[in-house]
């Protein structure tokens, strides 16, 4: 089954567009990318997928001359499919695994512009960063995640549900069984996550076992995908750092915790390599005196998130029995999972055409510590954002920053049900997308 995703409308608007750039989908292993290209293929007369580890033979027609009008020729020739302008949709998938193919690319759009191209690939920031300038202006770049909340209401058929929640506001709260049924649907979702063969394994035969197995498997196909960051970095090295990641979740990443046996600069090395690969998400320190916040980071302190909870949570090796019956959250919020929640939130309801930054806020002074989760930028202002696991806490660090910061209103994303506190905003944390919308 196909499980409907965000992205489905920006690539329907993309093939209507007259002329086009080639869309280049950038994203994590096993998030969707090719599932939902696949989608956008039915809609075309013809649809030719060229697997660029699979058909090796297809290496050799882009060893040479990178004309899309050759290269279409061969290609029509080797697969035995006429490849029309305006009627076929052309897809080179794992296209990391051929460089040429990827710098043939900027090609399509100067001698081609009228032809459907899109690619996609595993590991794909690692052979862009071997062309960094390859499409600059002639490629549009899609960034993809895996499922949001909200898909995944869409997903288990909740339409409904869906709709009610994204209506709701502090003036129009939800019932308190609404209320209720949506948390206990978070709940299922920060064990599950939002791989989609996860997700469709939880809704094609509602088996919560069967989901954890399908974790399993592509938590070892992660750890296997290792070996191929970089030649001169070994595998256990980016393994122990993977790990340690895991462990520090929800706090500022210290690297001497990290190893005892690497040094820094080999701990730093090895997790950007796993930000590039899209498993790890930094949150940044930022001083947000102003637009953009990305101007004033401190890059030393930094969180860092796994790209699902579902997967987070396994690695963790936590109860599920405990965080699906248990009516205590904190039990659910181990490891900081609500926090983790938001964090991947924010990336999957801002714009897809962007490869979006997270930011944090922490002062540091004697007797006098605070600390907001996430900002994000809302038309020209810094919104803060505080994340509990409860329906209770303090507001303290929120109320200093809006008061040292001269910002108008904050937001908190909690058990509670929709209300407003003065200038502050409150939303369960199931309903992040609807700050946004």
């Amino acid at each position: 089954m196909y499980l409907k995703r965000n992205i489905d409308k920006e690539l329907n608007n993309w093939k209507e567009e007259v002329e086009r750039k080639p869309l280049l989908v950038r994203g994590a292993r096993q998030v969707g990318k090719s599932s939902s290209i696949r989608k956008l293929g039915e809609s075309f007369d013809s649809f030719l997928e060229i697997n660029f580890e699979e058909h090796k033979k297809v290496h050799s027609l882009f060893e040479g001359d990178l004309t899309p009008q050759i290269l279409c020729e061969n290609l029509s020739i080797m697969f035995d499919m006429e490849i029309i302008e305006g009627k076929t949709l052309l897809f080179f998938d794992e296209i990391q695994a051929c460089l040429p193919a990827i710098s043939s690319l900027r090609f399509f759009y100067e001698k081609m512009p009228r032809l459907h191209v899109v690619a996609a690939g595993s590991l794909l920031e690692f052979a862009l960063a071997e062309i960094p300038s390859f499409g600059v202006g002639r490629i549009r770049f899609l960034y993809m995640y895996p499922l949001s909340f909200d898909e995944f209401l869409l997903g288990i058929g909740q339409m409904k549900l869906l709709e009610i929640k994204r209506k709701a506001s502090a003036q129009n709260p939800l019932s308190v069984p609404i209320h209720e049924r949506l948390l206990d649907l978070l709940k299922k979702f920060l064990i599950i996550g939002g791989m989609p063969e996860v997700v469709e394994k939880y809704v094609t035969q509602n088996d919560l076992r069967g989901c954890q197995r399908i974790l399993d498997d592509l938590i070892s196909s992660f750890r296997t995908d290792f070996t191929k960051y970089k030649n001169k970095v070994p595998s256990s090295r980016i393994r122990e750092v993977f790990e340690s990641v895991v462990h520090q979740a929800g706090g500022k990443f210290v690297y001497k915790k990290a190893s005892q046996n690497l040094n820094t600069m080999q701990i730093k090395e090895a997790l950007e390599l796993l930000i590039m690969a899209g498993l790890v998400v930094p949150v940044t320190h930022t001083s947000a005196n102003g637009i953009p916040m990305g101007a004033e980071v401190n890059p030393k302190k930094r969180k860092m998130l796994l790209i699902d909870t579902g997967i987070f949570q396994r690695l963790m090796q936590l109860d599920i029995s405990e965080l699906l019956f248990s009516n205590e959250f904190n039990l659910v919020n181990k490891g900081g999972i609500a926090e983790q929640f938001i964090g991947l939130e924010i990336l999957k309801n801002t714009s897809c055409y962007n490869q979006t930054e997270l930011f944090y806020w922490h002062r540091e002074a004697l007797n006098s510590n605070a600390e907001v989760d996430y900002l994000i930028q809302k038309s020209n202002d810094i919104l803060p954002i505080e994340v509990k696991s409860g329906s209770k806490g303090s507001m303290n660090s929120m109320f200093l920053f809006l008061k040292e910061k001269k910002a108008k209103y904050g937001c908190r994303l909690s058990l509670e049900n929709f209300a407003e506190y003065e200038n502050i905003n409150v939303y369960p944390l199931y309903a992040f997308s609807n700050i946004l919308n």
